[in-house]
């Protein structure tokens, strides 16, 4: 599915590029450019960001 209909970002590149290292809307965009023209995205970037970190996060230590 595509996240950035301007420039053609599907979720998965998102994703991929937040699990590179990306950890704002703007790092996302200087990847791959999703987010950068009509900023419709924005939001639908920033859950996938926070998807993507909760995903990574070690299990709390009882």
């Amino acid at each position: 599915m595509y996240v950035c209909i301007c420039y053609h970002v599907r979720e998965r590149e998102v994703r991929a590029v937040v699990q590179d290292g990306a950890s704002t809307e703007e790092e996302v965009g200087d990847a791959c450019g999703a987010g950068t023209g009509c900023g419709s995205c924005l939001d639908r970037i920033c859950e996938l960001i926070k998807e993507e970190n909760a995903d990574t996060r070690l299990p709390a230590v009882a």
